[in-house]
């Protein structure tokens, strides 16, 4: 019997893949996604992994943060894991903006290109490792992803442009772990009027919508809550979006005005590692910030990474859901998941799928005035 129940739980928690949920013919997503924090690019290399592959981050003597592929093309080294190469003892390991393999020593720069074999003149011009475009901005390593190997189609935010804007106090990343649960299930959330009360504990809605705008889908929400506003009777007023599949932002008016950023990001198909952050708004920049007012910050993030801890809870602990068995209030599931397959398509068809779901879904509107009230 135990064995029984043992072999339900594995199978309730087995992971399904774009394949399953019918996304697209990619299996991993077209857009911009976190893979760290800027401190854990380093001089030192570092083994990663996201998209199914084994990849390599760096930091040149520029200070420029560097993806490459993991294996040397000449006889299958990883470029990182070692430590007990001359070529590592000698700190030989990265030279310039290049990277050196600890194996035979062969160098590659941030193009790919071998530039140099310690014991040959002749450079193969097939010496050459994949390269991803790495943005360090807020604090945050992001790269660009797509199957289809082309330049981004649109630009990394600035992220409100209150990073080191005076009178904010900068964010701290919270790592909330690798989960079993595809992306389109963590973007879902967008959708998901019906959760916020039992999982983050709203009251009061006045409104929620949903807007979709080409490659970017908003979500407006006003409502008291429990924990987060000065009084019981505030409101919480949220605009939170998505620009792109890979990480969600959001203006959040209430005790304090902050700015929250989550990030879902593959580690394989159907297994996304996350993290959040919030930066908060303390005074209107012309003080010195104080102690007290980084406590305050610290408090508030904590509460907000509380509140996103109970979504994580939810999707570490879910089977797959490839159909959701929706009814008309719980809000658009359907819209955000035909939104979310343009970018597991070629990107020619993008503006097909986002012409079939661009503009705005109301799902409850209580502000006086309007016409549902």
């Amino acid at each position: 019997m135990r064995r029984h129940k043992q072999a339900q739980h594995k199978e309730s928690m087995q992971m399904a893949t774009t394949s399953d949920y019918g996304l697209g013919p990619h299996a991993f997503p077209r857009g911009w996604f976190m893979i760290g924090a800027a401190e854990e690019a380093t001089r030192t290399p570092a083994a990663i992994r996201y998209f199914g592959k084994d990849l390599v981050l760096y930091r040149g003597e520029s200070g420029t943060a560097y993806v490459v592929d993991a294996y040397c093309p000449h006889m299958g080294a990883h470029l990182a894991k070692n430590s007990t190469s001359y070529i590592v003892r000698d700190a030989e390991h990265v030279e310039g903006e290049s990277i050196r393999c600890p194996f035979h020593g062969w160098r590659y720069g941030p193009d790919g290109a071998c530039n140099h074999i310690p014991y040959s003149d002749f450079v193969p011009k097939a010496a050459k490792l994949g390269t991803y475009r790495v943005i360090e901005r807020a604090g945050i390593l992001w790269m660009w992803h797509d199957e289809e190997g082309q330049d981004p189609d649109y630009d990394l935010p600035q992220f409100g442009g209150h990073y080191g804007e005076p009178g904010w106090v900068e964010w701290k990343i919270d790592f909330m772990g690798d989960l079993n649960v595809h992306g389109v299930e963590i973007v879902d959330n967008m959708a998901d009027y019906g959760h916020f009360v039992p999982i983050h504990g709203a009251k009061d809605f006045q409104y929620f919508a949903n807007e979709f705008q080409n490659h970017v889908v908003h979500q407006y929400y006003s409502a008291g809550h429990r924990t987060l506003t000065a009084s019981a009777e505030d409101q919480l007023v949220l605009d939170t979006w998505y620009e792109g599949p890979g990480f969600l932002q959001s203006e959040m008016a209430g005790a304090f005005d902050s700015f929250i950023m989550i990030a879902n990001t593959p580690i394989e198909d159907g297994r996304s590692r996350a993290w959040h952050a919030l930066m908060v708004k303390v005074h209107d920049g012309l003080r010195e910030t104080t102690d007290e007012d980084r406590a305050n910050a610290a408090m508030y993030q904590e509460g907000s990474r509380l509140a996103f801890a109970q979504d994580v809870e939810i999707w570490a602990n879910k089977r797959a859901c490839i159909n959701p068995m929706a009814v008309p209030a719980d809000g658009p599931y359907g819209k955000v998941r035909s939104w979310y397959r343009q970018f597991f398509n070629p990107r020619a068809k993008a503006p097909e799928i986002q012409g079939r779901v661009n503009g705005l879904v109301v799902t409850l509107d209580k502000r006086p005035g309007s016409v549902a009230a």
